[in-house]
């Protein structure tokens, strides 16, 4: 199974499903992961070597392969939609992407909206191009100091039906590739310290009846 993930910046794919990503190379699947930002203009106390940072990252994860797009940071609505679109679409092409991991599209950050709408798009390729394979499956994952700061009641929040079980092991997996992001990390009580990730991953895998998980919302699989 190949599976991409799309995400608006480096360091997004671990806070969300680093553990999962390291759980499904270690069992064979292939992983890739598409960055729609990769720089950080509007981020504070962030490192200004993220492409060599998500490299260390992904190398403790396991990810096969890393697409990097250049949009504009906390902007990506100013670009025209179709752009972003397209971006994905020769991602998926080139890898064979046969699921999508990304955003959900009522977090609080404009660019993981941004990011969520495109792929949704991007997921209609199979229907435009001739020869390519429909997704098996589409999912949404949660990204701690975004997700949970879906605050416009009208919008769906993020309701996860998929639970992955990660172990401490993958605990600590995830949390070793965050430390490869210079100034990710925050202290207790921010949601991305050490102390609140665990206990994310406590509460979803109490939900699921195992130790430790990451959660997703799957909104498309074909079996």
């Amino acid at each position: 199974m190949k599976y991409l993930f799309v995400v608006a910046h480096p360091d997004d794919e671990v806070l969300g499903a680093g553990a999962t990503i390291h759980k499904l190379t270690e069992r064979g699947d292939a992983v890739a992961v598409a960055t729609m930002a990769n720089h950080a203009a509007a981020r504070a106390n962030i490192s200004a070597t993220l492409g060599d940072d998500q490299a260390r990252a992904h190398a403790v994860l396991g990810v096969q392969k890393t697409y990097a797009a250049d949009f504009p940071n906390i902007k990506m609505n100013t670009v025209p939609h179709l752009e972003l679109v397209q971006f994905i679409e020769r991602c998926i092409e080139d890898f064979g992407a046969e699921a999508i991991v990304t955003h959900h599209p009522s977090d609080t950050n404009v660019d993981h909206v941004m990011t969520s709408g495109a792929a949704q798009a991007a997921a209609r390729l199979f229907q435009r191009r001739e020869g390519m394979a429909p997704l098996r499956s589409f999912s949404y994952m949660e990204v701690p100091s975004s997700t949970e700061w879906s605050l416009d009641s009208a919008q769906n929040r993020f309701t996860p039906n998929l639970f992955v079980e990660i172990g401490e092991a993958g605990v600590e997996k995830k949390l070793a590739a965050l430390r490869c992001y210079a100034g990710v990390m925050r202290p207790y009580p921010h949601p991305r310290s050490e102390e609140a990730l665990r206990a994310l991953a406590a509460w979803r895998g109490a939900q699921a009846g195992c130790l430790y998980a990451e959660a997703f919302e799957t909104v498309f699989r074909r079996l």
